[in-house]
């Protein structure tokens, strides 16, 4: 019977701390919107809002699952650069359906895309960096 152990990386380096501040981040960020979809606006009243974008009302419950897993995903560093490009689309969606009419700056009213580009671009960094320090999937 042979015993393994886990040999942690003699030092951290610069680039696995800024992926685990980045995968913070954002993944805190992803579990805030969908306690917002959840606690706030309902799913009921979001998959209402989205029928009233003019897509299917139950993309909503996708959206919300994809930012509840995804945000849980990319905090613990499971799959960070598969969750990170596939949640891409949900903040280029928000661009396309909500954000894109008022403009560039996200003070205006209605909010404009200048925050979910910025996110997006935020996530294909993380993307590109991977897991970094202190995630499940590092090996």
């Amino acid at each position: 019977m042979t015993t393994q152990t886990y040999d942690a990386p003699a030092t951290t380096t610069n680039p696995d701390l800024a992926a685990l501040i980045l995968r913070l981040a954002n993944g805190g960020l992803f579990l805030a919107h969908a306690w917002l979809k959840i606690v706030i606006f309902t799913p009921a009243g979001t998959a209402a809002f989205f029928q009233g974008l003019g897509l299917p009302g139950p993309m909503a419950y996708l959206i919300i699952a994809a930012e509840l897993f995804g945000g849980l995903a990319l905090i613990a560093g499971f799959k960070t650069r598969l969750v990170s490009l596939a949640l891409i689309p949900i903040l280029l969606g928000a661009i396309a359906t909500v954000h894109f009419a008022p403009g560039f700056f996200f003070m205006n009213e209605g909010g404009g895309w200048e925050f979910p580009a910025f996110w997006a671009v935020t996530l294909l960094v993380l993307s590109l960096l991977g897991d970094g320090a202190y995630a499940l999937g590092r090996r």
